[in-house]
């Protein structure tokens, strides 16, 4: 079911008549006649002939109704707190000075939410925060995402089929099995409201001692991971949920977590191109939605000592001109210790648009980094047409998930058939769980 958003103007296509080559109402099949008895007339006069502005595509419409700050609104996608649209939170008030979700949501113009366990309950519950969620934006549908990889990163495995790791489909080599799996998982997703999934983890885990992937990758050889990549997305894909290839250039070799330091990946650019880039190649190949970045400084791809995520030789030069993608680029997470070594919690928001991201993920501060990059904007330092780029990314994806001017409306009855179906409990179990 789908809740049709409230703006006439975003609904109602509006019908341009195109100026044609023929003659003018009343002058058809005369121009050129010869009067009786005299010389040829001279062809008819007709009005200079103007050239019809080309039609704007659904993207460009909403994107010319969009307010600077609702464009900036966009690129933001905080976790909130409760498990209802409505829940007043002290967390909410304390972090975002509002104090439920739908008021943070109307307040910063959100383009999308992240869901945790604690936003977990209920089948029901579930539906009816996501359904409330996207009833507190407005204007335009949110992205509403979690990270569900299934094995060690499930966020909501309290509700859904408890499908293994990407490790333990890896060892199978059977990328049919990965792109059901991805398949399944994204039904599921879909059904409690959820419309972008966190995965496949793309990372080749060639450090035993990775304390932050390991068995979230689906191994450590390049051409098998970049293969269940591939078949990953494709199944997301026909869930029609918006997949995200992580975490790029690569993370997996290394022995710090991102999340308490900020891991130094020292690849050459050769063994980058042979070892960490395959499987992102693969996912661009399968038509991934999004690339998460990773909190990883890379010196041989960018010598700043920046990491990933604010890096435009990495995001910009590599991912962008080199590997030729044209989705959303999204961050890690912004509160993440690997992200907030130099930088304070605005300039961090700033760096990461300017390095070429499109998705802020997680703020540690809201507000902060809303106002910076706000201000960057109408500063300069953000150019309009950099900010224009990211927010037509994300209204393309929005578009493409069906979800530019019309809400998904979720069903507790209809997910409750489709989570924890016989169907998926018994891929599960081909699957080794």
């Amino acid at each position: 079911m789908l809740r049709r958003i409230g703006t006439t103007g975003l609904l109602v296509i509006a019908l341009t008549a195109c100026g044609g080559g023929g003659a003018s109402p009343g002058t058809a099949g005369t121009a050129g006649s010869a009067p009786t008895g005299g010389k040829a007339a001279p062809p008819a006069t007709t009005p200079a002939q103007t050239t019809a502005a080309p039609q704007q595509s659904p993207v460009q419409r909403v994107l010319a109704k969009m307010s600077v700050e609702e464009k900036v609104g966009q690129l933001f996608m905080p976790v909130l707190y409760g498990t209802a649209a409505d829940t007043v939170s002290g967390e909410n008030q304390a972090r975002y000075a509002a104090r439920t979700p739908a008021k943070v949501i109307a307040k910063y113009h959100l383009g999308g939410v992240i869901l945790f366990p604690q936003n977990v309950k209920s089948i029901g519950q579930v539906v009816g925060l996501t359904n409330g969620l996207q009833r507190a934006s407005d204007e335009v549908p949110l992205l509403i995402g979690t990270d569900q990889e299934n094995g060690l990163v499930s966020r909501m495995s309290a509700l859904m089929t408890d499908f293994p790791g990407a490790s333990q489909i890896g060892a199978t080599g059977d990328t049919d099995l990965s792109r059901e799996v991805a398949r399944a998982t994204g039904d599921e997703l879909r059904a409690l409201g959820v419309n972008l999934d966190f995965a496949p983890v793309a990372d080749v885990n060639v450090n035993p001692r990775n304390p932050v992937i390991g068995r979230r990758a689906f191994g450590d050889d390049p051409q098998r991971v970049a293969k269940m990549v591939a078949a990953a997305v494709k199944g997301f894909g026909e869930a029609k949920i918006a997949a995200t290839a992580k975490h790029f250039p690569g993370h997996g070799d290394t022995s710090v977590d991102s999340h308490t330091g900020l891991p130094v990946i020292k690849h050459t650019k050769s063994e980058w191109e042979r070892i960490d880039a395959p499987p992102f190649k693969s996912a661009i190949g399968a038509g991934v939605d999004a690339v998460m970045s990773a909190h990883i400084v890379f010196p041989k791809l960018d010598s700043s000592g920046d990491p990933a995520t604010l890096s435009k030789p990495i995001l910009t030069g590599l991912l962008r001109e080199q590997l030729g993608f044209k989705g959303v680029i999204s961050t890690d997470a912004l509160n993440m210790a690997g992200v907030r070594k130099k930088y304070n919690d605005g300039e961090i928001a700033v760096r990461a648009v300017l390095a070429g991201a499109d998705l802020l993920l997680m703020p540690n501060d809201l507000p902060r980094a809303y106002q910076a990059v706000l201000a960057a904007v109408k500063s300069g330092r953000i150019s309009k047409q950099r900010l224009d780029q990211s927010v037509t990314r994300l209204l393309t994806l929005k578009h493409d998930k069906g979800l530019l001017t019309e809400a998904p409306v979720a069903s507790a009855e209809e997910a409750a058939g489709v989570l924890r179906s016989s169907e998926h409990r018994r891929l599960a179990a081909r699957a080794g769980n």
